[in-house]
């Protein structure tokens, strides 16, 4: 078999140092540092807002054909190296999905790298509009941690929205409480219907990537008056209605107190 040589075109430079502490899905803010010889290659890269980034694991195991997602779920199964987004793998090479902040001179802004600082970046390649699978197949990873699980819920949700809001936190606990009594909530048997605000819609679309047609999962009414999502699957029903009243203190209190919560 020949070999295969790669030259490193830049290196990563944030504050992580460990492997085992990177946010699975964070929004910290990374820097790239493109080598000397290279800087010609950030022509009008500000045209675009995301990046892949491929980067050298040099710290990941390289003996490992299968492994167990343990820092999302230590009780799912192992998958084969190839069919999960493990840093083990053969080749250690990874691959990210940023969003680019600022650029100066051979400096790269990004946020959302899940890299450790001195890692080695093989290649950076824009994100198109024909990248997106807006309803893939995938298995359901579903992490323990509470916390891990709203923040992977947010990431998908600035992703739909690119918008902080209330409405997108609103969002994102429906959400939560759905995903926990129906489990994954890109099922193509799981519908959705919503009435409220657009952002309301725009962000519980993107977390369910629930489609209004093939096959039809999703349906949304505008209403001033009203948030409210309903989840359905067979003879199941799930209805989350927000208390106007406690929208404001959403960081503060219970589901029970931020929603209406019917279930039949």
């Amino acid at each position: 078999m020949n070999a295969v040589t790669m030259r490193p075109i830049g290196i990563v430079k944030n504050s992580n140092t460990v492997t085992g502490e990177i946010p699975l899905w964070g929004q910290e803010k990374t820097v790239i540092e493109v080598f000397p010889g290279y800087e010609g290659a950030l022509l009008r890269m500000e045209e675009h807002s995301h990046f892949w980034i491929l980067s050298w694991f040099d710290k990941a195991r390289r003996d490992l054909v299968s492994v167990r997602p343990e820092r999302i779920n230590p009780d799912i199964p192992e998958y084969g190296v190839f069919g999960i987004r493990t840093p083990a793998r053969p080749n250690p090479i990874a691959l990210s999905l940023v969003k680019l902040d600022k650029i100066e001179r051979n400096k790269l802004y990004v946020i959302g790298f899940d890299a450790i600082s001195d890692t080695y970046i093989l290649d950076i390649k824009p994100y198109y509009e024909q990248d997106v699978i807006f309803s893939p197949r995938a298995p359901f990873l579903r992490p323990v941690q509470f916390q891990k699980r709203y923040d992977y819920m947010f990431k998908l949700a600035i992703n739909q929205h690119q918008e902080d809001c209330l409405d997108l936190r609103l969002a994102i606990r429906m959400g939560l409480i759905a995903e926990q009594e129906f489990g994954k909530l890109n099922s193509p048997d799981l519908l959705l219907e919503v009435t409220g605000s657009r952002c309301l819609g725009d962000v519980l679309q993107g977390l369910s990537r629930a489609r209004l047609s093939n096959p039809p999962r999703f349906s949304f009414t505008a209403s001033n008056e009203q948030n409210k999502s309903i989840w359905s699957r067979g003879d199941k029903r799930l209805s989350i209605e927000l208390k106007k009243a406690s929208a404001s203190r959403h960081n503060e209190i219970s589901d029970t107190e931020l929603f209406t919560i019917t279930i039949t």
